[in-house]
């Protein structure tokens, strides 16, 4: 473990349909260099990953998106799956917490279907930002501009499309964060 990120406070927001790949990846991305996380959901206690649409592993939340708050955080991670951020966008609290990353211009990394939570929070206007494929439509009637690219970064905002992206996705949010550290 590196400790580039040390001192660097991150928030894992997610509810039950999480893809699996999409929290487990970067969470230990930025765990191995050194930030500490908290795994933000619905509820503390046990959510239930997905493979797609197969049940995966199940994971601890550490607190309700309802018991705290964006200033408690330096970043934000949104990951995918369909199911996930359909739940979350419904959540005041979830949405409340998504907007107030970016009413404090706070870095937040989305991927995939994870950018249904961002349009409900109405953030987007005026972004640019890539996602899976089918939700262009969507980002573009919330005022966005969609591109299809691996991931694309716009200010505090790091987005990428799926699974394969995941790569330069968590290369882009270290870079991001260790950014972040070095402000400090």
């Amino acid at each position: 473990m590196t400790s580039q990120l040390n001192r660097v406070r991150v928030a894992f927001l997610f509810t039950e349909g999480v893809e699996q790949a999409e929290l487990t990846t970067p969470l230990a991305a930025v765990r191995r260099d050194g930030a500490a996380t908290t795994l933000v959901s619905l509820a503390s206690g046990p959510v239930q990953m997905f493979n797609h649409l197969d049940r995966s592993d199940l994971i601890d939340a550490d607190v309700a998106a309802a018991d705290t708050h964006a200033n408690s955080f330096d970043a934000l991670v949104l990951p995918g799956g369909v199911a996930n951020p359909d739940a979350l966008r419904v959540d005041e609290a979830a949405v409340s917490f998504v907007r107030g990353f970016f009413e404090a211009d706070k870095p937040v990394a989305v991927i995939c279907h994870g950018a249904w939570t961002l349009i409900e929070a109405g953030v987007l206007s005026g972004r640019t930002l890539t996602s899976w494929p089918s939700l262009q439509t969507d980002l573009r009637n919330a005022g966005a501009t969609w591109v299809d690219e691996a991931v694309h970064v716009d200010g505090e905002l790091i987005s990428s499309r799926n699974p394969d992206d995941l790569p330069v996705f968590c290369d882009a949010l270290i870079d991001r964060l260790a950014a972040v550290a070095q402000e400090r």
